[in-house]
């Protein structure tokens, strides 16, 4: 039986997980929950699993849900707040394994303290590894901590890893659907709205992520995760544009071979994957993972533009440099995102705001948890101070 701890229970990766465990009660239990800021689905949550413990956002969420459940005559759930709840969530001596799905940085904290506590982590929280890689792999190695991927493409390149040695591979491809604009002409980039960048082809995601599938920033975060958690060099991971998103990603050996990883595009896989692992867990009968072999009719692959997608270009450039330049690309696209989605710079100012910050970003790697959040919050600023007098009053 493992026993988990889930980060991000409200959101799509916490709703799948926790529909694993409905699938597999024999195998897998819920023991704790962080639960950011949407008290009715955390009171939900709590009626139908009963965690030990639960983590809201802040005080007064806190405090809200302690009266919700008083009311409902729950008095053995113990309800925390921020990071220091998300932490004590994480690490419960109880807890065997942590999902990490909390969105951004916000995770940073309790997966960092999971993995110094031996926790084995399924980690869908990419910027973890994009700001504070270094770190964690070093913890993770330390404690003796295995991180197994949960975003389809890294889940795909680990299960394809298992065909040979990390020696015998020659470099790994991660697939991209290319998102809404892949064929969109390049002198439109400019004119393109929020509405029609939020309309993904093939995955309903959160609004941020989504965003950056549109520009491939997503996918330049993936490269980052991919190098660290895969100990690869840049040059040794690749991104192919492959429309129908059937082919999570695949691993090409020294001798020529290429494994790929094909499934259907539902999240439920690569977690069950992950919580299941080093086990393969028969899915018929308990959830709906069934692939279609005709749908394998038609597979299209072809090289990202980077002029077209000059995000992935800053992501290359970013996991050459590591350290400083990896928190400044993922701090300087939250704020160029939100202002994107709020009308004030045009599409095309988002990889424009993150190369003038990477230019401004320098010093030395950071050496704690803290001072990659120092850093996070300085490469923030400086989005904003960049945004401010260039693009605001942009229209949408």
């Amino acid at each position: 039986m493992k026993k988990l701890a889930i980060l991000g229970s409200t959101g799509s990766i916490g709703h799948s997980t926790l529909s694993i465990c409905e699938s597999f009660p024999d195998r897998y239990q819920v023991i704790s929950l962080a639960a950011g800021s949407n008290i009715d689905v955390a009171y939900a949550q709590c009626l139908r699993w009963r965690p030990k413990v639960i983590s809201l956002a802040t005080e007064q969420l806190a405090a809200t849900l302690k009266t919700r459940l008083k009311a409902a005559d729950i008095s053995n759930i113990e309800v925390l707040h921020g990071t220091a709840g998300s932490i004590h969530v994480a690490t419960l001596p109880e807890v065997n394994f942590v999902v990490s799905a909390i969105v951004g940085v916000a995770g940073l904290e309790a997966t960092y303290a999971a993995v110094c506590a031996g926790k084995t982590i399924g980690l869908a929280n990419k910027e973890c590894l994009v700001a504070a890689g270094e770190l964690i792999i070093a913890a993770a190695k330390k404690h003796n901590v295995a991180l197994l991927p949960i975003d389809s493409e890294h889940n795909a390149v680990h299960q394809c890893m298992r065909g040979g040695t990390p020696q015998e591979v020659k470099q790994i491809w991660l697939t991209a659907s290319g998102g809404p604009f892949r064929n969109t002409p390049l002198p439109d980039f400019d004119h393109i709205t929020p509405q029609q960048a939020l309309k993904h082809p093939t995955w309903v995601m959160g609004q941020r992520i989504t965003i950056d599938s549109a520009t491939m920033m997503n996918k330049g975060f993936e490269v980052i995760e991919a190098c660290r958690l895969f100990n690869l060099p840049p040059k040794q991971v690749r991104v192919t544009i492959h429309p129908q998103s059937t082919v999570h990603s695949l691993v090409e050996f020294v001798d020529g071979s290429i494994l790929a990883q094909i499934s259907v595009t539902d999240m439920r896989l690569p977690i069950l994957y992950a919580l299941a692992y080093p086990e393969r867990v028969p899915s018929e009968g308990k959830v709906d993972l069934t692939f279609d072999l005709t749908t394998l009719s038609q597979l299209d692959f072809s090289v990202p533009d980077l002029t077209r997608f000059p995000c992935l270009r800053l992501a290359f450039e970013a996991a050459e440099n590591g350290g400083r330049s990896c928190i400044a690309l993922n701090a300087a696209d939250e704020i160029a995102v939100a202002a994107f989605l709020e009308g004030r710079i045009p599409f095309m100012g988002i990889p424009r705001t993150i190369e003038t910050v990477l230019q401004l970003t320098a010093g030395q790697p950071p050496a704690s948890i803290s001072e990659v959040l120092d850093a996070d919050l300085a490469a923030r600023q400086q989005a904003r101070e960049v945004i401010a007098p260039q693009f605001t009053g942009v229209g949408r």
